[in-house]
């Protein structure tokens, strides 16, 4: 969270409950009523679809059922409770099971079932239903990994379904439960905190696409014929990245629209606000990777067209110069034919040849000679062949 800008503190002045559970390190935490279960699994493991669930009174965690039944049951028996409950790659049988028991609209649990959601926003009654888009980045591969969250918020429940790697809800889970005045204040809050966490996963993606841009420029420049393909794999990702950030903004100014109408909390109303800034920026950042990678495509389009004219303007320059002595070696054996082919005539030996017994002959050959050969060159030199 490097980039981001200070957040505004609380009214009382000291440092706000969101700041403390979302950007500070992990507060001691709250002596709870009663006795802390053991800790569950990360939220990051795929051993199972149940990845964790857990009850909550008062923003203390108070039971953590083994299975999805005990959960319903256990909800029922704590009307002031808030079940939280995190899939990562659900059955069909356990998204049917939380229909059923919450009461969740069969379009979002139909999208829910699927990847490939574009982020979005949407109300059921009480129920509301986002999608979101995570993002990492991956330094070995220097590519952008995207997973996909979707968030069922509920009066006394949240779930959330994972698909994907990113992102680390368990983060959100520790910081959440270690900040009780947080966390009491029920789903919504839990929903502002993974929006928080999502938009934050966004920094590391931004500074290295920064990073690979750069790098493409000095491949670029340098001429390295593997960059074309860098270049539009990023765009590629730039591309996705984009689809993930743009509808997000407007899914914020959506919530932040609905804060009188919800009776949403002046403190969680302050920092979506701060949430929805960051997302703004963001997604700026990405229309700018876009347009540079497209300039960047442009000059390096340029930059090998230009190397290629100088490659055939340098093919062309060798054959004018073969072209040239082919000429000459062409004037030369045309003067050297002339000779040799009177040479040749006089050459056959035959008994009865015209003039071959005239005294002049000889000279009258040479003469030949010289001056068909003489008028060849002065042929071939005007012609500038010689």
């Amino acid at each position: 969270m490097s980039e981001r800008r200070p957040r505004p503190a609380a009214r009382n002045g000291k440092k706000s409950v969101w700041r403390r559970a979302l950007n500070a390190p992990a507060a001691p935490p709250v002596t709870p009523p009663a006795p802390r279960p053991d800790p569950p699994a990360t939220e990051t493991s795929d051993t199972g679809s149940v990845v964790q669930a857990a009850l909550y009174r008062d923003g203390v965690r108070v039971s953590t059922p083994a299975s999805l039944a005990d959960t319903f049951r256990e909800l029922r028996d704590q009307p002031d409770g808030m079940a939280w409950i995190g899939l990562a790659r659900p059955t069909e049988a356990e998204l049917l099971s939380l229909a059923a028991e919450f009461d969740l609209h069969p379009l979002a649990v139909e999208d829910a079932m699927e990847a490939h959601q574009r982020p979005k926003l949407e109300r059921y009654g009480e129920t509301l239903f986002v999608v979101l888009r995570a993002a990492r980045y991956l330094d070995a591969l220097e590519e952008v990994d995207f997973g996909e969250l979707h968030v069922f918020v509920g009066p006394d429940f949240l779930i959330t379904v994972r698909h994907g790697a990113a992102p680390d809800l368990s983060a959100v889970r520790r910081r959440m439960e270690d900040t009780t005045e947080l966390l009491k204040l029920g789903p919504e809050a839990v929903l502002y905190a993974i929006l928080d966490s999502v938009v934050d996963g966004y920094v590391p993606v931004v500074s290295g696409v920064q990073n690979d841009i750069d790098e493409i420029e000095t491949e670029v420049f340098r001429g390295d014929p593997a960059v074309s393909r860098r270049i539009y794999e990023l765009s590629r990702e730039m591309v996705e990245f984009q689809r993930a950030t743009r509808p997000l903004v407007g899914m914020l100014h959506a919530l932040m629209a609905g804060f009188a109408k919800y009776g949403t909390d002046e403190e969680l109303q302050r920092y979506l606000r701060d949430v929805a800034d960051h997302v703004t920026h963001t997604s700026e950042r990405v229309d700018g990777f876009r347009q540079a990678l497209a300039d960047i495509l442009t000059v390096n389009a340029t930059l090998v067209t230009q190397q290629q004219n100088a490659e055939m303007r340098a093919l062309a320059e060798a054959g004018f110069e073969q072209n040239e002595e082919i000429k000459k070696i062409s004037s030369w054996a045309a003067i050297l034919f002339a000779p040799t082919l009177v040479g040749t005539i006089y050459g056959m030996n035959f008994d009865r040849m015209p003039e071959l017994h005239w005294m002049l002959g000889y000279p009258f050959a040479i003469v030949l000679m010289a001056v068909v050969c003489t008028s060849l060159y002065v042929i071939f030199k005007r012609k500038d062949w010689l």
